[in-house]
C-alpha cells in the first residue's frame, strides 16, 4: 500500500540550499531533480555489512589497547517504522569524534589531541524488537570553520542500513541541553522544531549503569510523520 504523507512532514527534511551551511551551495543540485525508480535488484539484493559484525563492534571503549579518556556513556534505542513497529536486522553503523572533540580523519588538524585508544566507529545489527545498544566516549564539541567563532555541538553520526542497499538513513545524534544549538546552522536547517528534536537523544536514568556509565535514548523512525530528519 502505498502511504501518502502530509507536505508539514517534509519539514523534517533540511533544504538542499541553506545559507548559513557554507557548503550546501557546492554539493546542493540547482536544476530540478530526476527521478528514477528503483531496480528489483537494488531493492531485493544482498545487503551490506550485517554479516560482518563481530563481538565487541558496538563497544567503541573495548578497540584500543587500553581505556580511551572521556566519559563513557552508553547509547541505545530502537529502529520503527512509520507505524512505531521495531525494524529488525537493521545495520546500525555510528562515528563520532573523540572527548576532545577530534575525529581520526587526515581533514580534521584542529589542535586538539588523538586518543590512539578511540577509533570513533562501531557497528551494530538490531535484534528482533529492532533494538541496539553502544558504550561509547561521549563526544566533544569542535570548531568547523564555517563562520566566525563556529562550533559543532556534541553529536553522534549515524547510519541505518534496512533491508536493501538503497535503504538509508544518515542521520545525526545530539545530547539534550547542549548550549551551541542556537549558533549551529546543521541543527538548525532542519526547521520544524519538533522534527528537530527528534533529533536530540533523551538521558535514561533507568539504564544508566551504577558507577559505570550514563545512558542515552535515541529511537530512530525510518519514515513517515515521525520520521527521524536525515542529513544533508
Amino acid at each position: 500500500m502505498t502511504r501518502i504523507y502530509p507536505v508539514e512532514s517534509l519539514s523534517a527534511f533540511p533544504p538542499r540550499l541553506s545559507p548559513g551551511y557554507r557548503s550546501t551551495p557546492k554539493r546542493g543540485p540547482t536544476k530540478p531533480l530526476i527521478i528514477m525508480r528503483h531496480t528489483l535488484s537494488e531493492l531485493t539484493g544482498p545487503v551490506y555489512g550485517h554479516d560482518g559484525i563481530a563481538p565487541g563492534d558496538n563497544d567503541l571503549t573495548g578497540h584500543g589497547k587500553g581505556d580511551p579518556i572521556g566519559e563513557r556513556i552508553i547509547v541505545h534505542g530502537r529502529v520503527l517504522d512509520e507505524d512505531g513497529r521495531p525494524v529488525a536486522n537493521s545495520l546500525v553503523e555510528i562515528w563520532q569524534a573523540n572527548a576532545c572533540g577530534r575525529y581520526i580523519h587526515v581533514v580534521d588538524q584542529h589542535p586538539a589531541p588523538i586518543d590512539p585508544n578511540f577509533t570513533g566507529a562501531g557497528r551494530a545489527v538490531t535484534d528482533h524488537n529492532g533494538y541496539y545498544r553502544f558504550v561509547t566516549i561521549k563526544p566533544g564539541a569542535y570548531p568547523w570553520g564555517n563562520h566566525h567563532n563556529a562550533w559543532r555541538p556534541a553529536h553522534i553520526h549515524f547510519s541505518v542500513f534496512g533491508h536493501a542497499f538503497v535503504s538509508r538513513l544518515v542521520t545525526q545524534m545530539y545530547f539534550p541541553g547542549d548550549p551551541l544549538f542556537p549558533f549551529d546552522p546543521i541543527f538548525n536547517s532542519v526547521t520544524d522544531e519538533a522534527a528537530r528534536n527528534r533529533m536530540i537523544s533523551a538521558f535514561d536514568l533507568d539504564h544508566t549503569v551504577p558507577e559505570w556509565a550514563l545512558a542515552y535514548r535515541f529511537d530512530i523512525v525510518l519514515r513517515g510523520r515521525n520520521q527521524t530528519p536525515m542529513e544533508k
